[in-house]
């Protein structure tokens, strides 16, 4: 490097700004303050939502095209590959499953047999690699909200024996409907969805306790999707392939519609209703339907279908075990039915190529600045609207120690209607991010707003999840959480934003890149996770789980990792 001449005339000030100038250009510091720019996040956005990459279906034509881009935009914004072999991706093998249309399901009570018609009284399929699921009369146990939570004092079992049945659930957790003055009001949260209220939960569970097969009774309050939604998916489903699928996922699941649900107790002497209200005491114990038994025979046909991850990192400069993961998918639904406009690409512009946006200009920013303490991990996951499955396999065959992952910060759908003077935040009082976030936001002038649903889940349905129920502490950015204060136009604009996002555009061709977009907005959602993740990688600070959270004692045996 040349040194500037200096006259004897030259001031000691002049002197020391010239060589702090220097120096940080020699420690590649910035000589501007990172900001996002909305115009990049906008270009990068359009290259994604483009026909040419065919709404970047998982396994689909466009996957190579969007594979072969990230890794080019990893690599200019200066990451290291931090996938499998010392390459950029890592492998997610992919099982496509789908049940055929002559599915019979039969319910027997008091020696009479009634069918019921998939996708009408009732959805079942299965994520077993099997030709054929075929029960013969399997009892049928009602486990109520089917929750086993240790640090809320409740466990729905009572060690119930559910090997060879069918376990029922409702929906949800026994807090949602909870009414004033019943012990388990606030248990839970009141009506913001924990994770024991949702479906994947409860499969699970129904897994781990040997059931043969798994049937939740469909309410759309609780579920916060209609029956319309349940039948959507036409009998098709994803997993990734699991080692021991028997052990990990039951033989048949599904939903129960409510009204036949209703028939089925009735049928066995009982009233839902009754049974709900007992479901929501402590002292609930599972309760067999006498006489009532579920019979099943539909053919499957189940395919590999094999995906990537694009990972990338910035190894730290002191700590390189020790990690903060930035998170955004690339997939979105590929080519699909036409529109009204004869569109059939659905081109996921904002769910979620902004996420990816803000997550590829993230890393651009840290190469302007010194090398931290802490390695960053970028991540572009495949298959999250299959169900999360990427990020999923990651979690479960982790390239870097989940124990010294000290967060995960996601974006999943940034809104594109301008500056806001709020940060609308999903799955409030979790772990201590939030208050991170908080700070961080007050600096911009803006306030942190809590999700204006809670009761949809909406922090169990992106990407973080799937690192949180492994203990790793989560933050996402998600602009379907509920409108924001928009600088122009306030709440109600930042409302009729979300509603109409997600009436016509969600999982639709209408989800396309517009000229007509303001991205300030999420150009100041990225760089709140920007500041976020720059402090925690120049710190040796570990974010907790707060008191109370489903996840806080997963992450703390694992605390001797972090010492």
């Amino acid at each position: 490097m040349t040194f500037p001449r200096v006259s004897r005339r030259t001031s000691c000030s002049s002197l020391l700004a010239a060589l702090a100038l220097l120096l940080g250009a020699r420690e590649g510091r910035a000589e501007e303050p990172v900001t996002i720019d909305p115009a990049r996040l906008s270009e990068i956005v359009k290259t994604l939502a483009s026909d040419e990459f065919a709404g970047r279906a998982p396994g689909g034509p466009g996957e190579a095209r969007t594979v072969e881009y990230l890794i080019r935009q990893f690599k200019e914004a200066g990451l290291e590959p931090a996938g499998e072999k010392g390459g950029w991706t890592q492998k997610v093998p992919l099982v496509r499953f789908q049940v055929q249309q002559d599915a019979t399901v039969n319910l027997f009570a008091g020696g009479q047999g009634t069918p019921l018609h998939q996708g009408q009284e009732v959805v079942v399929n299965t994520l077993r690699p099997v030709s054929r699921v075929k029960i013969d009369k399997a009892p049928l146990v009602f486990v109520g909200y089917g929750v086993s939570a240790a640090e809320r004092g409740w466990d729905d079992f009572k060690g119930v024996d559910l090997r060879g049945k069918i376990a029922l659930f409702l929906i949800n957790d026994p807090d949602f409907e909870a009414r004033e003055g019943e012990p388990v009001r606030g248990r839970f949260g009141g009506q913001a969805a924990t994770y024991y209220a949702r479906w994947t939960y409860k499969y699970e569970e129904a897994a781990r306790r040997g059931a043969l097969g798994a049937l939740i009774i469909h309410e759309t309050p609780g579920a916060g999707y209609g029956w319309s939604t349940v039948q959507a998916g036409h009998g098709e489903s994803y997993d990734i392939v699991r080692a021991q699928p028997a052990r990990e996922k039951v033989l048949m699941q599904g939903w129960l519609h409510r009204d036949t649900a209703t028939t089925l107790f009735t049928r066995a002497g009982l009233d839902l209703e009754q049974l709900k209200n007992q479901a929501r005491t402590a002292d609930f114990k599972p309760i067999a339907l006498e006489g009532v038994h579920l019979s099943t025979d539909y053919r499957v046909t189940h395919t590999r279908a094999d995906s990537r991850n694009v990972l990338g990192r910035l190894p730290g400069k002191q700590r390189p075990r020790e990690a903060i993961m930035y998170g955004a998918h690339w997939d979105a639904y590929g080519i699909g039915p036409a529109d009204a406009s004869g569109d059939t690409v659905r081109h996921g512009a904002v769910d979620d190529a902004i996420g990816l946006a803000g997550m590829i200009e993230i890393a651009r920013a840290f190469q302007r600045e010194p090398r931290p303490a802490r390695t960053l991990l970028f991540a572009a996951w495949t298959a999250e609207e299959r169900g999360l499955l990427g990020s999923e396999y990651y979690a479960a065959h982790p390239l870097q120690s989940l124990a010294t992952l000290a967060a995960n910060l996601t974006m999943d759908v940034l809104q594109t209607a301008g500056p806001a003077r709020d940060v609308v935040l999903v799955g409030h009082g979790q772990n201590e991010l939030e208050d991170d976030l908080a700070r961080a936001a007050a600096k911009q002038g803006r306030t942190i707003t809590p999700d204006a649903k809670p009761e949809r889940g909406l922090f169990y349905r992106a990407d973080h999840f799937s690192l949180a129920r492994r203990g790793v502490p989560v933050l996402l950015l998600m602009g379907l959480g509920g409108g924001h204060d928009l600088v122009e136009g306030g709440r109600e604009a930042g409302d009729r934003w979300v509603a109409d996002y997600t009436a016509r555009c969600y999982h639709q061709p209408c989800d396309a890149w517009s000229a007509n977009w303001d991205l300030r907005g999420a150009a100041q959602d990225v760089h709140l996770l920007y500041e976020l993740g720059r402090e925690l990688a120049t710190s040796n600070r570990w974010p907790q789980w707060k008191p109370g959270s489903e996840f806080k004692s997963i992450r703390d045996r694992s605390a001797s990792a972090r010492k």
